[in-house]
């Protein structure tokens, strides 16, 4: 989903859904047209209502007009701080203003917002093209770029100087009047095909209902799992039934435990099926005109694909560098997905000795498979993992590694049920603020993600404390018993929470430097999984709900040989997905094309997916790439993987997980530093060295530990500039590119 840069940012970072909040008072008065007086700085939930963003956006984008005419009209020579300095600082209540509704219209997705939303999506963007088009800005920024070699600059203005330039270029500043005016047409065009594909999947997807009437079918299912789809059976005035739907935390515990195949097979099946079925949220012909669209618009750009386009401003730099890591990783997984199945099959055969498994069957088979192995039962480790445990795990870890500690606080908030804390950091000085949105509402987006109501900054020399929340779609508690975690949903709450712990030690003094390489941002969140099951983390958190007992060491012993259990298919799974990402977005030339098609000769036909594998996502539903803003970038999970598991080993190498010296090594070259270098030199700067590859590779059980005579080791580097990390950009002071995305994880429809 991060984090946000300058310009730009302000722009895209609203292109999403939009919601309300609770309200109450002062009808007549819109609370972003005064100064908030609130206890840290937080938004004055309570007073906010969807009326307010409209004319709240219409004010901010005259605002940052009358900022950015008072650079232009300026006689003096262009400096970086009459000029790049002051573009940096434009926009300073708009990115407030959006950043605000973007974050809420996730948790209270209500009509009302989406009504603004509609009045407010073509009002940025014709901001965002009059900006682009403004010739005279370009004009200013361009001759302090030109001349950056021949000034003392600082490297992080010297960086801001590139990206400001690059930014421009990217979006065509340098094209002629008619290219510029074409470019500008498929913009527009894109944010509306976008826009339509969203709905299409989350109009459909709200539309498909499993009601289940007869107990009976329910038989294997948890019990966490029944009351909450009793809830949401009763939301729908469906008293006496069970109502089981598409997002993953309602459908993957049914695929799981459900012991009724054929009702498996619907639920899946309709899965499968989002956005291809023969009505009218058919998105077939939308991924045509998305992907030709933007092939146009990279060779207008001047590169031979999207994906080329996309992926300059990566770590990874180019398509071959993502496909060589993917094709390395998939070969392995695919093959250790088979072991598991051949495993299954036995088991499947006595309850269906003349049927064929299926992708439906495989959570099912591979949940008791599981058990017969590891004798590894996940509803006896629930009760050992309450949201209020884990939530305790992960203070006593960030105190433990980086010595800051959590102070629970009363504040006036959107919802009763978020939880804010203080974060107080090693000196006692205010930090930030943490907000957690933890349950699920019929007004919240499915998901998990974690991003920040106020980002951090400077004003007047003082640095802004960021306001940050973890959302996620946990089961409402019930009176009498706490809402029980599975252990992928622990994992979750940790890599959210390191997210949340990059906002907060974010100390970012430029805005425009604030964005941090969609590659390189899922470090921090990959990174916190790690400590999540670590024994002592385990024996300081994980105690019975009900009989306070600290969790036995034989369940940690299972738990982490259960580690690597299905990882084949997780894998498969994620990088089958990535794989097809970059394969839509890698056409050069398009031609029309048949969307289940395209996929299957992709990943069935030239790299052998088996057919009791689904990608994690058909391009029918594929939010992420053709709704959002992960078109081609779909593979930064296992590529941020590289990096998080070589940055565990730094800890590992010195004996002690929890070392602090090399936690404050890591905060302060890689958590608070943003983009104010690209992420390699800043992982470098922390490691002393390029990632180690076979670290991940080690980690999935992919391959083998190597000899101790073994001195093979692949790291991003090889004989191609990109994997080195120095690109020619940085030694020759080209641009590093500009990326339009706001840092915030938006983990929405993912089974992570």
């Amino acid at each position: 989903m991060k984090r946000i840069p300058g310009l730009l940012l302000v722009l895209t970072l609203v292109m999403s859904t939009f919601t309300s909040c609770h309200t109450e008072k002062k009808a007549d008065l819109n609370p972003f047209f005064e100064e908030w007086t609130t206890p840290y700085g937080v938004p004055p939930f309570d007073r906010i209502r969807p009326e307010h963003f409209p004319e709240a956006v219409e004010r901010a984008i005259s605002e940052q007009n009358a900022e950015i005419d008072a650079i232009v009209t300026n006689n003096d020579r262009p400096t970086f701080d009459n000029t790049v300095l002051a573009f940096d600082n434009t926009g300073a209540t708009l990115r407030r203003t959006a950043q605000i509704f973007r974050m809420l219209a996730l948790v209270e997705h209500t009509p009302e917002m989406q009504e603004a939303e509609d009045e407010i999506l073509p009002l940025l963007a014709a901001h965002e093209a009059e900006i682009l088009s403004n010739d005279r800005l370009f004009s200013r920024l361009k001759e302090v770029y030109d001349k950056r070699t021949t000034s003392r600059y600082t490297p992080e203005q010297l960086r801001l100087i590139e990206k400001q330039y690059s930014g421009f270029v990217r979006e065509g500043a340098l094209l002629d009047a008619d290219q510029k005016k074409r470019l500008a047409a498929i913009n527009e065009e894109l944010a509306l095909k976008k826009l339509a594909f969203g709905r299409n999947v989350t109009t459909e997807g709200e539309e498909y209902r499993l009601l289940i009437d007869d107990e009976k079918q329910l038989i294997g299912i948890p019990n966490e799992v029944c009351i909450q789809a009793q809830r949401d059976a009763r939301a729908i005035d469906e008293k006496s039934s069970w109502l089981f739907t598409l997002d993953a935390p309602s459908m993957i515990p049914f695929l799981t435990y459900s012991s009724d195949r054929e009702l498996r097979k619907e639920i899946y099946t309709a899965f499968l099926n989002l956005g291809a079925n023969d009505n009218e949220y058919n998105n077939a012909k939308l991924i045509n005109d998305l992907i030709r669209l933007r092939t146009e618009k990279a060779h207008l750009l001047g590169y031979a694909s999207y994906a080329a386009y996309k992926l300059e401003i990566e770590t990874a730099a180019t398509p071959k560098a993502v496909y060589d890591l993917l094709d390395e990783i998939w070969e392995p997984a695919l093959d250790c997905a088979k072991k598991d199945l051949e495993e299954m099959l036995p088991i499947f055969k006595r309850d269906f000795p003349n049927e064929e498994f299926s992708s439906w069957d495989w959570w099912y088979y591979a949940e008791k498979l599981r058990k017969q192995k590891f004798s590894l039962d996940e509803e006896m480790i629930r009760p050992y993992f309450t949201v209020e445990n884990v939530k305790g795990g992960i203070f006593f870890l960030a105190n433990r590694l980086f010595g800051i500690t959590f102070r629970p606080v009363s504040l006036k908030l959107y919802h009763r049920d978020v939880a804010a804390f203080e974060v107080l950091d090693t000196d006692e000085s205010h930090l930030g603020i943490l907000l957690f949105d933890l349950y699920t509402r019929p007004e919240k987006i499915r998901g998990a993600w974690s991003g920040s109501y106020i980002a951090q900054g400077y004003k007047d020399g003082q640095r802004i404390a960021p306001v940050v929340a973890i959302v996620t779609n946990y089961a409402i508690p019930s009176t009498s018993n706490p809402t029980l975690l599975s252990t992928d949903q622990v994992e979750m709450l940790f890599h959210e929470f390191g997210h949340a712990l990059q906002a907060l030690f974010s100390d970012v003094k430029y805005n425009g430097l604030k964005r941090v390489e969609g590659d390189f941002m899922e470090l921090p969140s990959q990174l916190m999984e790690n400590w999540a099951f670590e024994s002592e983390v385990l024996r300081h958190y994980a105690t019975h709900y009900r009989t306070k007992e600290m969790i036995p060491d034989y369940m940690v012993r299972k738990i982490h040989r259960n580690r690597l259990f299905n990882q084949g298919f997780k894998t498969t799974t994620l990088v089958a997905s990535a794989l097809s990402d970059l394969d839509i977005h890698s056409i050069k030339e398009y031609t029309e094309f048949n969307p289940a098609d395209f996929e299957h000769n992709a990943l069935g036909m030239r790299r052998g997916l088996i057919s009791q594998i689904e990608p994690r996502h058909r391009y029918t539903s594929f939010s992420h790439i053709f709704a959002g803003d992960y078109a081609a970038g779909y593979y930064y999970y296992p590529w941020a993987s590289v990096f998080d598991k070589d940055a565990f080993e730094a800890f590992r190498e010195t004996g002690d997980v929890f070392n602090r010296e090399v936690a404050k090594n890591f905060r302060q070259k890689i958590l608070s530093r943003g983009g104010e270098a690209d992420g390699m030199t800043l992982y470098r700067d922390f490691r002393g060295k390029n990632p180690d590859r076979r670290k991940l590779l080690l980690s999935l059980g992919l391959i083998e530990e190597p000899k101790e005579d073994s001195t093979e080791v692949k790291t991003f580097q090889s004989a191609e500039i990109h994997s080195l990390g120095i690109r020619p950009e940085a030694i020759d002071h080209k641009p590093i590119m500009l990326y339009k995305k706001e840092q915030i994880s938006t983990d929405k429809n993912d089974q992570k």
